[in-house]
């Protein structure tokens, strides 16, 4: 295949990958209309765990850096967010790009020292929950941002998109997350189908071939961990704006890190709908759990109140799917649809 016909392609690929976006999300933004209000803040949930999931994919599907620590990001978008509108009244959107500008800074610099002292596998993700939990401690005692207390953001009446605030149960903050959502995964295509995405995706795949032919791998490895902060820290000044608090365990813990991995494992690492689907089959998931075991059928009535096993048996269905969908639910489909045109 020419060089113009390879371009044609990947243009043409780009094009059916944004319309798919496109008309994707203007069906999705019908839901405030269907959903009752209690299943409207679920759905608020799955788009910023959606949100994650393609920010972590960037940088640990495509860019084959598996992260175990993006909770820095997130917490340090978090905070800056909440700090900013506490103590100063500043807008969440300006909060959300101090947020980001701040969040790849640190993934940039993190992500240098580790590369710089080649650290790869296990090791990389090793060093990323540890710069993450250094941040967990420095905020539990950091008088600033009120220590372990946490910051509660102030209340406003009425509605203002600028101040991103509006009375319980509005779609407004749906609509919000998902352009948020629909602009992270609208990035990701364009980074993919631009030459520096052929880096990345170079890169991954061999990395010394890759320096061989004379591409800067540590510039590009760089880039794809900063745009991954990025992303993740917007997912957190969102969250504080959503649910108007944040403490260092919310922002830091590992189970923020875990709740970006989750959604590109199950829906497909590496594929650009993968963290979508994910997103969209964990947050029922968990729902459907907890409330079987809160209200369970007669033959389960032995189940009733008993504390923890909503979490084991969400856990363990988790990892039924990942035994039975080694590829994720949007590679298992893909196979299965490549078989049937065959």
């Amino acid at each position: 295949m020419t060089a113009a016909g390879t371009g044609t392609h990947t243009g043409t690929r780009t094009g059916r990958q944004l319309l798919v976006l496109v008309i994707g999300a203007a069906a999705v933004a019908t839901l405030p209309f269907i959903l009752p209000p209690a299943q409207e803040a679920v759905a608020v949930r799955i788009l910023i765990f959606a949100l994650m999931g393609v920010a972590w994919n960037v940088m640990s599907g495509y860019g084959g850096m598996f992260s175990f620590g993006h909770a820095a990001y997130f917490g340090l978008g978090a905070y800056a967010g909440g700090y900013l509108i506490v103590r100063h009244g500043v807008s969440p959107w300006i909060g959300m790009a101090v947020g980001a500008a701040l969040a790849a800074a640190f993934g940039v610099t993190t992500g240098f020292l580790a590369f710089r002292y080649r650290l790869k596998g296990a090791y990389f993700a090793l060093a990323t929950f540890a710069f993450a939990e250094m941040l967990h401690l420095l905020a539990l005692s950091f008088e600033p941002i009120e220590a372990a207390a946490g910051l509660n953001v102030p209340l406003l009446q009425g509605s203002s998109w600028w101040m991103l605030q509006f009375p319980p149960g509005s779609p407004n903050y749906f609509w919000a997350i998902l352009a948020l959502t629909v602009l992270a995964v609208a990035a990701t295509i364009a980074l993919l189908r631009s030459k520096s995405g052929g880096y990345v995706i170079a890169i991954r795949e061999d990395e010394q071939a890759a320096s061989s032919l004379g591409i800067p791998v540590m510039r590009y490895k760089l880039l794809t961990v900063g745009v991954s902060a990025a992303m993740t820290a917007v997912a957190g000044a969102f969250y504080v704006q959503y649910y108007l608090y944040i403490n260092p365990d919310l922002a830091f813990g590992s189970a923020v890190s875990i709740q970006a991995i989750l959604p590109s494992v199950i829906g497909g690492i590496g594929t650009i709908w993968g963290p979508l689907i994910g997103a969209a089959v964990l947050g029922p998931l968990s729902d459907v759990t907890a409330t079987l075991l809160r209200d369970p059928p007669a033959a389960l009535a032995f189940l009733e109140g008993r504390s923890g096993l909503d979490v084991i048996l969400y856990a363990a269905l988790l990892i039924v799917i990942v035994l039975a969908l080694p590829k994720g639910v949007y590679g298992a489909l893909r196979s299965y649809f490549a078989r049937g045109s065959t």
